[in-house]
């Protein structure tokens, strides 16, 4: 018989370990770095922001994206427009409700302040822009490690083409947030092949191309992706999964442009015009070729350095060592620039969806470069990533510096309008080209009344002409419509009587139009029409965007737009104003 212990005798207890302190959190050098990338792309957006306002001079700006917005608070949103996505119209429309507060606040602001409603529409493009920075890292970081990751998200966060656009707002940087994402999800896809990653890939590829068309290109990714697992493998859940992801992508693509599927006419339609649009001749467009073009475009809108680093990282090296990754990563830049080298229009900007991948293709060839130097033993690791870095983002960053810093300084057309305010008696009749938006001739803040609508001055219609392409005249009292990028093609010296007789005495002339008619197939009546203007029209103020003995730009729709060319102190045109004299004009 066994004794029990008292039950009021104490238990032995143990003295308390004294709490270690939790370790610190230290911030890593990559991490600082990238949180130094991310505010830096995003200062490098917004510095400039304001250029042009309180007018708007890019054409597709003006025309497409904010006015859809503003138009969605009058009447359903239904687009009625399809020639490009309304995804991130309908961003805009939700941050413009949160901004202003209510629909009759934002028609008051675009009416009399529309500096406000695109500075507000151009800050959302600069922070999906640079969103779309942080993901890239987050790709590279699973596909190749964080180093990669780094690399990839400077070079693409401070590629000039990006930056550039993110002053405006249009839907070619926006997209770079969806396609960014997709390529996120084609990364873990990769790597584990879970469903949620292809969800998010999925999401990414509907969200892209719903913003704009061509962003969808990174489905092609994901499809390689899904066959480089099935042969890895796992081929019994691939199906089921990149199914689980095309129905994700199908669904992103009809949540954010639902009337493609409700207006399923309208939006066939839409992508027709575009189509014949990118496939139809473009007045001033470089005859060199679509091929060429985008890969000349690589050199100064990505980057030589960049841009030679991505062929070596995807050619030499994945090619040798991570076969996947190049079968999932190389195919789609190259077929995108073969079809999009295959249209009749080209501008730099349409490369753009491309430019995260080609970014994670030179981040990987920079990085197993350090790692090469390191080997080698020739300069101290730290030294070479630094020597890299300066190679790859140098050329970049300068540009991107030059830039913002022109976008800073006023435009040639603000300043020649403040001109023509002083010097342009109002209710005169101008004749301007269409360089300029309708309400350039409207003083924003009042209405004036000299003239009957209440502009400043009465604009010849420059959207009318009486002649047919070959210079034969209409019948009498006929007038027929030109686009603004044919507009060259109507130009002929006897304008100019036309002009006189009717009162039209001010005659104002830009490179950005005039530029055209020089460009390889000339328009030799144009080029006439300019000459006879120069010699019988009386020269009263020219403004030059060059600084003093630079040479001028040749026309180019991406150099005459951007500010990439050294030679440029201002933005905008070249811009000139002559008075003409005779019949209706005063003498000379």
């Amino acid at each position: 018989m066994t004794r029990s212990a008292p039950r009021d005798r104490p238990r032995p207890t143990r003295a308390p370990r004294p709490r270690e302190p939790k370790p610190r959190r230290r911030i890593d050098a990559i991490t600082l770095a990238l949180a130094v990338l991310l505010i830096a792309t995003f200062v490098l957006r917004l510095w400039g922001i304001k250029q042009g306002l309180p007018y708007i001079y890019n054409v597709d700006e003006e025309s497409h994206f904010v006015p859809k917005a503003i138009t969605f608070f009058s009447h359903d949103l239904n687009p009625y427009y399809f020639l490009n996505p309304p995804a991130y119209s309908y961003a805009l429309n939700v941050v413009f409700e949160f901004w202003f507060g209510s629909s009759d606040a934002v028609a008051r602001a675009y009416t009399n302040n529309p500096t406000e409603v695109f500075v507000v529409a151009r800050v959302l493009a600069s922070v999906l822009g640079t969103l779309s920075v942080w993901l890239t890292y987050l790709t590279g970081k699973r596909l190749f490690g964080r180093g990669v990751g780094l690399i990839a998200a400077a070079i693409f966060g401070l590629a000039f083409l990006p930056i550039f656009y993110s002053h405006l707002a249009l839907n070619d940087v926006p997209t770079l947030a969806p396609v960014t994402l997709s390529l996120y999800g084609i990364s873990g896809v990769l790597r584990k092949g879970r469903l949620g990653d292809y969800l998010i890939a999925g999401v990414g590829v509907g969200l892209a191309a719903a913003t704009k068309y061509t962003g969808g290109i990174t489905v092609l990714c994901l499809l390689l992706a899904a066959v480089c697992c099935a042969f890895d493998g796992e081929h019994r859940h691939v199906p089921r999964r990149l199914m689980a992801a095309l129905v994700a992508a199908l669904a992103a693509f009809l949540i954010a442009n639902p009337y493609a599927l409700l207006d399923f006419n309208a939006f066939i339609q839409g992508v027709r015009q575009q189509a014949s649009e990118s496939d139809a001749a473009k007045l001033g467009t470089s005859p060199v070729g679509g091929i060429d073009y985008y890969l000349w475009t690589f050199t100064w809108g990505f980057g030589w350095a960049p841009a030679v680093a991505s062929v070596i990282g995807g050619i030499l090296l994945l090619l040798r060592r991570k076969l996947t990754l190049a079968l999932v990563l190389i195919p789609a830049p190259i077929i995108f620039i073969i079809f999009m080298g295959g249209q009749t229009r080209y501008f730099g900007r349409w490369l753009m969806p491309v430019f995260p991948i080609v970014a994670l293709l030179a981040g990987y060839a920079a990085v197993e470069l350090i790692k090469f130097v390191a080997r080698a033993r020739v300069i101290p690791p730290v030294f070479a990533a630094a020597l890299v870095a300066v190679l790859l983002l140098a050329q970049s960053v300068t540009a991107v510096v030059h830039n913002d810093e022109v976008l800073s300084r006023p435009d040639t057309l603000n300043t020649t309008r403040a001109w023509m305010v002083k010097h342009i008696p109002a209710g005169a009749k101008i004749v301007v080209e269409p360089m300029v938006p309708a309400n350039w001739v409207y003083d924003l803040d009042r209405s004036l009344p000299a003239t009957p609508s209440g502009e400043r001055w009465v604009p010849f219609n420059t959207a009318l002409t009486n002649i047919y392409p070959d210079y034969v005249p209409l019948p009498i009292g006929e007038r027929r419509i030109v686009a603004p990028d044919q507009y060259e093609s109507t130009l002929r010296p006897k304008l100019l009587h036309e002009y006189v007789a009717n009162g039209y005495c001010w005659v104002i002339v830009s490179s950005l139009q005039a530029g055209r008619a020089y460009v390889k197939p000339r328009v030799p009546m144009a080029i006439a029409y300019y000459q006879a203007l120069a010699k019988y029209g009386t020269l009263m103020y020219h403004l030059s965007p060059y600084s003093r003995g630079a040479s001028a730009v040749p026309f180019n729709f991406d150099w005459s737009i951007d500010y990439y060319p050294r030679q440029y102190r201002l933005p905008g045109p070249e811009v000139s104003v002559y008075e003409l004299h005779g019949y209706k004009c005063p003498a000379a």
